[in-house]
């Protein structure tokens, strides 16, 4: 079932519409390994308290103008657990790319501390489980493209990393996720949770088969699910 809680536009590409003393945080499961292709840029992952509760606060990653670049060898989140991206001054757009071979499995929640969008990119697949939620005060975003291609032809590639490009993008949507005409979608979406955005902004999942049979909400916005199969 798709479905909103408030008046939403749902488009598809087949035509469908649709602090407390170190050491005394809980270490959550949250299965999320940074890679070394940022270098000295790459991210960092602890235990934390976050918003009175336990969790992995995603700290680093390298920053470029108002958008933050983080990469990763694996990204999931145990059902019950908690991962946050941090939100530093002047950031308004968070990229995350999955460069290992596995599926991101996100059966708890996912959360941005601030209201930057946060885009996530996994050319292998990514499942949000029944249990899955967002926690954000921007737009979000989920790929199964290769790569990111941004509006000056440079890229932030899953399958070819390289360190982040010198971008300065601006802090819009309207290229969200954007395969690039030579790309296409590898690997599948299924959309089992509960995902919603705040008032007014973006949620888009997009992949080659998107399944969706749990909610998409974007009250005042706009919910987009694009894929070669979407059901």
């Amino acid at each position: 079932m798709l479905s909103s809680l408030a008046p939403s536009t749902v488009v598809g590409l087949l035509g469908l519409s649709f602090t407390l003393g170190i050491g005394l945080i809980p270490m959550a499961q949250a299965q999320i390994i940074p890679d070394e292709t940022l270098g000295s840029e790459s991210s960092t992952i602890h235990p934390a308290l976050i918003q009175g509760s336990p969790g992995q606060l995603i700290e680093g990653g390298a920053s470029r103008g108002a958008s933050l670049f983080h990469s990763f060898a694996e990204f999931s989140i145990d059902e019950g657990d908690r991962a946050y991206f941090a939100n530093p001054d002047g950031i308004a757009t968070i990229f995350s790319r999955v460069t290992g071979l596995g599926e991101s499995q996100i059966l708890g929640t996912l959360g941005v501390e601030g209201s930057a969008n946060l885009f996530l990119l996994n050319p292998h697949g990514i499942l949000f489980g029944p249990q899955a939620r967002l926690d954000l005060g921007g737009s979000f975003g989920a790929s199964t493209a290769d790569r990111w291609i941004f509006p000056d032809g440079q890229e932030f590639s899953a399958t070819d990393p390289q360190a982040a490009p010198l971008l300065t993008i601006q802090p819009g949507t309207d290229w969200l996720g954007h395969p690039g005409a030579d790309t296409g979608y590898r690997g599948a979406i299924t959309q089992e949770g509960i995902l919603a955005v705040g008032t007014g902004q973006l949620l888009r999942l997009e992949g080659n088969q998107v399944t969706v049979t749990g909610t998409l909400a974007a009250p005042g916005g706009t919910v987009e699910v694009l894929g070669t199969d979407v059901r």
